[in-house]
Parts: C-alpha cells; structure tokens; sequence
C-alpha cells in the first residue's frame, strides 16, 4: 500500500493501481505455492520435496500468466510501480522468514 503511495505521488493514479497490480501477482503467486506446496499428502521426505518443487512451479506459473494478462490487458501500466511493489512483496517474505529465526 506504502508503494501505491509512492507511486501515486510520482506517477499519478496509473502509478498508484500498477503497484497494487504489482503486489496483488505477488501475493497472489506466493498464495498460489502454499496451496500446492503445503499439502498435507506429503508423509515422506521425498514427496514433501516434490511438494516444494510443484509449489514453485506453480508460483511461476501463475506470475507469467499474471503478468502477461497486466500486459496484454493494460498497455499503459506504469512498469516501474508494477515491478517495485512485485518485488517488494518477495522482500516482505524473507524479512518475515528471517525475523522468524
């Protein structure tokens, strides 16, 4: 939200919804591996790594095909906010991730 400020600052209102788009691929790709990757069919060591690998596949997955709807759909979206704010939410994760330890 902090970026679409920003954003909205620099950028106008275009700037402001490309980082929301942004951080929505983001999250909604990170939601995307914990469906797949955080199953519970997993009981051995081999499938919960097989579950890891399918999560990131369909992260990836789902952040091309996310990406290429933003671009194809809308081709006046503000890349930079687009890009920031999706990254930023990968900076969140692993801050969250090392906080934890």
């Amino acid at each position: 939200m902090g970026v679409a400020l920003v954003a909205a600052l620099f950028s106008g209102l275009v700037g402001a919804v490309s980082a929301l788009v942004g951080g929505a691929i983001g999250t909604l790709s990170g939601l995307a591996y914990a469906w797949r990757a955080m199953r519970r069919d997993a009981v051995e060591a081999k499938q919960a790594y097989q579950a890891q690998l399918l999560g990131e596949a369909y992260k990836f997955l789902v952040t091309v095909l996310l990406f290429g709807a933003v671009f194809l759909g809308w081709p006046g979206v503000a890349v930079g906010p687009l890009f920031v704010a999706y990254a930023l939410t990968f900076v969140v994760y692993w801050a969250a991730l090392l906080k934890q330890r």
